[in-house]
């Protein structure tokens, strides 16, 4: 079986899942929230430190490296080509979520910027008045009102939460690379360069996260609060007191290390 028919079976597969899932969930009237509940912190702490020493041995270097040969606008180029090549699954993360309309201009968007756009490197769609905009599987089932259930650190990909962390195999599978027929070693330097790209862009955070007392509780909160900026399109409700209440009851004092204390 060809590369391209197995992405398509695959993906046939994650979609019929996918109606299951909406089909015995309904629509759901209120999204679920987005938690910092952590019962797993040792483990994600041990898992951030080993993406911590990785960052710093390799991705790092390689990313100043890559920013400082690479003039600005080439860059700018690299990463509209990449935000477009992603941009089918927030087409289709838009419908699920019901978003007819803002599924319609994304595909708008899509188009435009793919041919009038040279494949994406020119954002031509913007000044049009097509935004873009960011949806994933994550913030589909949040919608759905599945809540996120316990904050994770995924090795090599960093925060997520029970919620989002699979609903990245879902969003893989989206992507056009899957289906387009290209050598093993092409296909892995456009991931590469990617990869490379998002983190040069976010050098400049760098030293704020330094400054930071606990780096991996700055981080999960600043995840936790842009998942919420993003399920709820930039515009959060405040918690209520049940969602406070919750978190109290599921959250358990840790020690220094991390470690919940019993």
């Amino acid at each position: 079986m060809s590369t391209t028919k197995g992405g398509a079976l695959a993906l046939a597969r994650a979609i019929a899942i996918v109606t299951v899932l909406l089909v015995s969930a309904g629509c759901a009237s209120t999204p679920g929230r987005t938690h910092n509940d952590d019962p797993l912190e040792g483990m994600n702490r041990g898992i951030y430190k080993f993406n911590d020493t990785l960052d710093r041995a390799a991705l790092k270097p390689v990313a100043k490296g890559y920013r400082k040969i690479t003039p600005r606008w080439i860059r700018s180029g690299i990463g509209n080509f990449f935000a477009n090549l992603s941009y089918p699954s927030t087409i289709v993360n838009q419908f699920l979520q019901g978003k007819a309309r803002l599924g319609l201009r994304d595909t708008g968007r899509f188009l435009v910027n793919s041919t009038i756009g040279v494949a994406g490197l020119l954002d031509v769609a913007t000044p049009l008045g097509l935004t873009a905009n960011d949806e994933d599987f994550g913030q589909t089932l949040a919608m759905w009102g599945v809540g996120s259930g316990p904050y994770l650190t995924l090795p090599f990909f960093g925060p997520s939460s029970l919620r989002d962390a699979p609903s990245k195999v879902f969003d893989y599978f989206l992507g056009p690379l899957v289906y387009i027929d290209l050598p093993w070693e092409t296909e892995a330097g456009m991931r590469g360069l990617n990869i490379v790209h998002d983190r040069a862009e976010l050098l400049p955070l760098d030293a704020t996260l330094q400054s930071a007392f606990d780096p991996y509780g700055f981080i999960r909160e600043a995840w936790v609060q842009q998942r919420e900026f993003a399920i709820y399109d930039g515009n959060p409700p405040p918690e209520t007191l049940e969602d406070v209440l919750g978190e109290d009851e599921d959250e358990a004092p840790a020690d220094e290390n991390g470690d919940a204390k019993p």
